[in-house]
């Protein structure tokens, strides 16, 4: 055989494997499955290194407990969190007094919701949510305003319901054992208990954000009424903060950082507003809650979300 002979079956026993080889692997697939794989790898880096342990405890329509379920505004938020990351959250339902004990002691991965405050801020990373702040509520009357803490103090005639582990920073915390010297402290288990007492005259005032009282208010027919009669007064010393969930230092870094991040992109979306206007009928959150992100940085699905 001539050397330009042998060069031509050469030539064509090459191109028949290049056929054989596209025939067994076209292109479209290899592309597909290069995808799918790719797929899997970012799944697998999403998700959490573990089940994120979340106890919680009924508080307005921000989580609702009913029958074991937990549903309501945080939930929401991070089952949508759940879908997009792989992470797998286990919620447990417990007394809200527990909830911080729980959180300190390692037993909760994830506080919620909670004020920001200094003391809290020692023993974990605040991932901000909304804006709030507390404010005296009381039923309808003709009583002079209250403008402070400190006139709240004064005003010895008014009986004070809070709940036992709510938390609203360091003037909050002061104005406890003052009333309690008073003899005009009324403590109760939760935002439930508190509008049975005011509506039984056993306590005349409350302080926390408007919408943890007119949400719990909300779901209980025997209290419904109560709404068209609440009295809303912002004090001076006690302004507008932020609310969200805390993650525990005992998470894993990549965990922690995993979270945080999804939380921040549900805020910066518009999803965690989008659950609040959702959950809240119009007129029973404004007055103590805002949206964290300026409503003309929302995302147009945002603001215009059914209420």
């Amino acid at each position: 055989m001539d050397r330009a002979a042998s060069s031509r079956d050469g030539g064509e026993h090459a191109a028949k494997q290049v056929r054989r080889r596209r025939g067994r692997c076209p292109g479209a697939r290899t592309g597909l499955v290069a995808a799918a794989l790719l797929g899997l790898a970012v799944t697998a880096q999403a998700a959490c290194s573990r089940v994120i342990r979340v106890p919680v405890a009924p508080i307005g329509l921000s989580v609702v407990t009913s029958g074991g379920a937990v549903s309501g505004v945080y939930p929401d938020v991070l089952r949508r969190i759940e879908t997009e990351t792989g992470c797998r959250f286990e919620f447990s339902i417990v007394p809200r007094a527990r909830l911080e004990a729980m959180f300190i002691s390692g037993q909760a991965d994830l506080l919620m919701p909670a004020s920001r405050t200094p003391a809290r801020d020692a023993r974990g990373q605040f991932v901000p949510l909304v804006k709030a702040r507390p404010v005296l509520i009381s039923l309808n009357s003709d009583r002079p305003a209250v403008a402070n803490l400190q006139e709240l103090l004064e005003r010895r005639d008014l009986r004070v319901a809070l709940v036992r582990g709510f938390d609203y920073g360091e003037a909050y915390q002061q104005l406890i054992p003052r009333l309690k010297e008073q003899q005009r402290l009324v403590m109760e288990a939760d935002a439930g208990a508190v509008a049975r007492a005011m509506e039984r005259g056993l306590a005349d005032v409350t302080l926390m954000v408007p919408a943890i009282f007119t949400g719990t208010l909300h779901q209980d027919n025997r209290t419904r009424a109560l709404l068209d009669r609440l009295r809303y007064e912002p004090l001076s010393d006690l302004g507008w903060g932020e609310s969200g969930i805390y993650l525990s230092p005992r998470l894993a870094p990549n965990d922690r950082e995993l979270m945080a991040e999804a939380l921040d992109k549900a805020v910066r979306s518009g999803l965690v507003w989008k659950a609040m206007q959702r959950h809240y009928p119009p007129g029973t959150y404004e007055e103590g809650m805002r949206a964290l992100v300026p409503a003309a940085a929302l995302p147009a699905s945002a603001t215009s979300a059914t209420k």
